[in-house]
């Protein structure tokens, strides 16, 4: 089986309190790709411009990332810019330019129709549709939005979500959404629209796994120095679609270990700029770092 995942694939240029980088490899998909990478088979779907550095395709296929569904449109690349105080609890978007991915209409190959895991990552909802109706039988459909999306086209997410059995966001996200407060409610809320299970991210404090019964808590882990918190959810959820895509189930102590390999996956994003750190990353770092949140969570 493999995981195929839609969405963006950009250039950031980002300044933190620990330095700056210009024209980083940025994207939605690219985040998610290369953590998801370490678990298993990638297809990614994408759309660059003709500025687009052809070093960072080789870096994703460095990792096995399929990139036959990365498409090259005249034009620029979409180009991100922020930057974060010393808190890094929130970007402050300067400037977004779309440029190409704005006309981005997503052609799935043939050949990656059969995957068996499938990620929408943060892209317009009626194209989220759209590609779900084009994958034959896929065992896992998770998303990914966004405050954009969800202010301008609320209806259609939530007609989306009746098709998807997991939906990754974040707090403000969840709040946004479903007008609730309060995590658990609108957790509860979410799935009443479909999901079987709804992950709330919270940065800095971890996230929440919500099943129908049941709720577990991720830790997030304790890091001394975070560089760039860029990418970082994204991260997340590859860490969190390629543990279950690895594991071929989804039982709830899968679910659970996937949320703990999700925010392993994060924890090393975010200890350098763009992919700088993740391009050095190890399975035995991943397995050690693994065991170190189960160890921090666990009361003997």
């Amino acid at each position: 089986m493999s995981i195929l995942v839609v969405g963006s694939v950009a250039l950031d240029s980002v300044e933190t309190p620990f330095g700056k980088r210009e024209r980083a490899l940025g994207g939605s998909a690219t985040f998610f790709s290369f953590s998801a990478s370490f678990f298993d088979r990638v297809n990614l779907v994408g759309v660059v411009g003709e500025d687009f550095p052809p070093e960072y395709v080789e870096l994703l296929r460095s990792r096995g990332i399929d990139t036959r569904g990365l498409a090259t449109l005249p034009g620029e690349t979409f180009h991100w810019v922020g930057s974060y105080r010393y808190d890094m609890g929130q970007a402050v978007t300067h400037s977004t330019c779309l440029n190409v991915f704005e006309r981005f209409q997503p052609e799935i190959p043939a050949e990656y129709r059969e995957s068996g895991h499938l990620f929408l990552a943060n892209i317009d909802p009626e194209l989220q549709m759209d590609v779900l109706r084009r994958i034959e039988r896929p065992r896992l459909v998770a998303c990914d939005t966004m405050n954009f999306w969800i202010e301008g086209k609320r209806d259609a997410l939530i007609e989306l979500l009746g098709s998807v059995d997991v939906i990754i966001l974040n707090d403000a996200e969840a709040r946004q959404l479903t007008g609730q407060p309060n995590l658990v409610r609108a957790a509860k809320a979410i799935m009443e629209w479909g999901p079987e299970e709804v992950v709330i991210k919270k940065g800095e404090h971890g996230a929440l796994l919500f099943g129908a019964d049941s709720i577990f808590v991720a830790p997030a882990y304790p890091l001394e120095h975070i560089i760039d918190p860029t990418g970082a959810g994204d991260t997340f959820a590859g860490g969190f679609v390629g543990h279950l895509a690895r594991a071929g189930k989804r039982d709830w102590k899968t679910m659970c270990r996937a949320a703990i390999y999700g925010s392993v996956m994060a924890s090393f994003c975010v200890e350098d700029f763009s992919l700088d750190r993740m391009k050095t990353l190890t399975e035995e770092e991943i397995s050690f770092r693994y065991r170190e949140f189960i160890r921090l969570s666990r009361i003997d």
